[in-house]
């Protein structure tokens, strides 16, 4: 085993490092206050290559594997967990698709603007009443012809507001008694597209989130994504990736709280020592470190299988479910070094442990997690 990482993927970390000290950091407290995504900041990640960091140079990417991407995405998320949050799901949700089951066409169409960070994706499966029932999909797509006609509503979507076009997930009928789930490429500018972007959320309020209405929406037949009696074994797939995205995110956020409160222990004083001379406050920063590093390298295990084509399922969810909740842990143990000052805005970690909340629900709750997990063992 080899754990040290390649002189490409520390080249890579460095300058993503030093790019979201720049140009993600100073902005990170106002985003979060303002709910706004800062889009400027997108198109300087695009100037360097990084929104086609894992994809093929011949459509646009720079061609990195899955480890370099992940360590571009825990720098992000350290500066800023909304701008890594939209980061992470422009690739692994809005353009991973589209990349592995796309047509040649659907891929100089669609993929090449997202790799050249033309435009940000988005990936439409969440609905009102399916969540982690992703098989309670009510959205329709009725065949009309050379066309299909899609109803339904998506709900929290990330970067929707952004987005040239949106994958959809739709029932498209019935077989052995259950439903047909196909995935559509949809344009935002189609006629009976509704793109609402009003969520008052408790974190990553960097990122873009909207609810998609769909209302009589026509698509060519040539939109639909894969094999159109696959969409859900497809969406299931692109959530495994995803779930590398999420644990890598969760590593960065946590990375940073971890970072604030062995500085603040270092200068708080208290009964005549620094709190990090109590041994209380030593054991708490001690298994926080632990935490982050075991998660980081279940985080670069997982995208070591994904990039050698071996099963990775198991260990996605496993990244995902363990750094989620070391990270809520982690902030949580930041605020409390901090005492009163970590409930303040100023302190930042008051913002990582919201930021971080989101991690244990996105992309597959925690529950569904070890539901993922237990059945891989063989539950």
């Amino acid at each position: 085993m080899n754990f040290e990482l390649t002189k490409e993927q520390k080249m890579i970390r460095d300058m993503v490092r030093e790019f979201a000290e720049n140009e993600v950091k100073p902005y990170a407290q106002e985003v979060d206050e303002k709910a706004e995504m800062r889009i400027e900041t997108f198109h300087k990640m695009a100037e360097l290559g990084l929104m086609g960091l894992p994809f093929p140079e011949e459509y646009g990417g720079s061609g990195a594997d899955t480890i370099s991407y992940t360590l571009a995405v825990e720098e992000i998320g350290r500066a800023c967990g909304g701008t890594g949050l939209s980061y992470a799901a422009a690739l692994s949700l809005g353009a991973t698709p589209i990349y592995q089951f796309g047509t040649e066409e659907q891929k100089q169409e669609w993929l090449v603007p997202l790799a050249k960070g033309e435009t940000l994706g988005s990936f439409g499966l969440t609905e009102p009443s399916a969540g982690s029932d992703a098989g309670g999909t009510r959205t329709t797509a009725k065949k009309s012809g050379d066309e299909y006609i899609i109803n339904g509503e998506k709900v929290w979507i990330t970067n929707a507001g952004f987005a040239r076009q949106i994958i959809v997930t739709a029932v498209t009928g019935e077989e052995a008694g259950r439903k047909i789930i196909t995935a559509f490429i949809v344009p935002t500018d189609t006629k009976g597209v509704t793109i609402n972007c009003n969520y008052n959320k408790m974190g990553v309020r960097g990122s873009n989130t909207c609810e998609i209405i769909l209302e009589d929406v026509h698509v060519p037949a040539e939109n639909i994504l894969g094999d159109p009696k696959r969409g859900f074994s497809q969406f299931l797939k692109t959530l495994d990736g995803g779930r590398i995205s999420i644990a890598a995110l969760s590593v960065g956020i946590a990375q940073a709280a971890y970072e604030k409160a062995l500085h603040y222990s270092k200068e708080r004083m208290q009964f005549g020592k620094t709190l990090s001379q109590f041994q209380a406050t030593q054991f708490k920063l001690a298994n926080m470190a632990m935490e982050i590093e075991l998660a980081r390298n279940m985080v670069h295990k997982a995208a070591w299988l994904k990039d050698h084509d071996k099963p990775f399922n198991k260990e996605a969810a496993m990244a995902k479910l363990f750094a989620s909740e070391m990270g809520f842990r982690t902030c949580n143990q930041a605020i409390q070094i901090h005492g009163g000052y970590g409930y303040m805005k100023e302190y930042d970690v008051e913002r990582h442990l919201r930021d971080m909340k989101l991690m244990e629900i996105g992309e597959g709750t925690s529950e569904i997690q070890r539901i993922v997990i237990s059945r891989a063992i063989g539950c």
